[in-house]
C-alpha cells in the first residue's frame, strides 16, 4: 500500500509517501513554516510525490494529522486529505499527534506506558495515556497545568511531547519533546488505520477563540 501523509497540524508543514509493503517512507518534504499551511502544502506534496517517483494515482491511501494542535493548520490538512480522498478515490484516515508522539516513544523505550502531553498554553496540557501495546488507556484531552501535575506527577512510564518538562524533571533520553510528529510515524499509523471508522474530523478538544462580533452586526431590513 502507498500512503499520501500530509500533517499540517502545528508550525510544521510536511508531506511524505510511504510504502507500507516495506515499511520505508519513500519521500518526504516539508518545513517548520509558522504560518501559510495553505500556500506551501501543495508544493510540499508534489516535492515528496516527485522524490519519491510516484504519482498521484499511485497512492492507495491518504493519513493526515487531526490534531490537537493549530485550528487553522488541522483545517488545512483535512480539507487537503478529504479532497485528495475524494478525487482518487481512495480511503483518508486521521492521525491524533497525540497517538504518533506515544508511538515514537514507545518504539524507543519499548514494554512501558507512554504519556503524550502537548503544551496547549494558557497554562493548558492535551494529553492522553497509551498502555505498552500502543493501545489508548484515555481519551485525548485538555488538562489544567496543576491538575495534570498531580495526576501525572508520579507517571511510571515514558512522557513525550512538549509539556514534557512540566510533568518531569528527568526526561527520557531519545524521546521528542515537541508539538510536532515525525511524518514517517504518522504515515505508518495511517497504514495501520481502519478507514470504516469514517472520514478523518479535527481534534481540537477546545472550542475556537474567535467569537462572532454580535454587536457589529447590521440588522436585515
Amino acid at each position: 500500500m502507498i500512503v499520501l501523509a500530509i500533517d499540517t497540524a502545528g508550525a510544521g508543514c510536511f508531506a511524505a509517501v510511504y510504502d507500507s509493503t516495506t515499511d520505508k517512507a519513500l519521500a518526504s518534504a516539508g518545513a517548520d513554516i509558522g504560518r501559510g499551511h495553505a500556500e506551501q502544502l501543495m508544493a510540499f506534496i508534489d516535492q515528496a510525490l516527485a522524490d519519491s517517483g510516484k504519482a498521484l494515482s499511485d497512492i492507495d491511501r491518504i493519513a493526515v494529522t487531526i490534531g490537537p494542535g493549530s485550528f487553522t493548520g488541522i483545517r488545512v490538512g483535512v480539507a487537503a486529505a478529504r479532497g485528495f480522498a475524494l478525487a482518487l478515490g481512495v480511503p483518508s484516515v486521521g492521525v491524533s499527534i497525540l497517538a504518533a508522539l506515544a508511538k515514537a516513544a514507545g518504539e524507543n523505550h519499548p514494554g512501558r506506558p507512554v504519556l503524550a502531553a502537548i503544551d496547549a498554553k494558557r497554562d493548558e496540557l492535551y494529553c492522553q495515556v497509551f498502555e505498552a501495546t500502543g493501545a489508548p488507556r484515555t481519551e485525548a484531552q485538555i488538562v489544567e497545568l496543576g491538575d495534570a501535575r498531580h495526576r501525572f506527577g508520579g507517571f511510571d512510564g515514558v512522557i513525550c511531547g512538549s509539556a514534557t518538562r512540566h510533568l518531569t524533571d528527568a526526561p527520557l533520553p531519545g524521546v521528542a519533546q515537541t508539538d510536532g510528529a515525525d511524518i514517517g510515524t504518522v504515515a505508518r499509523l495511517g497504514a495501520v488505520a481502519d478507514p470504516s471508522l469514517g472520514k478523518p474530523n479535527p481534534l481540537y478538544l477546545r472550542g475556537p477563540d474567535v467569537r462572532p462580533q454580535a454587536g457589529f452586526a447590521v440588522a436585515r431590513a
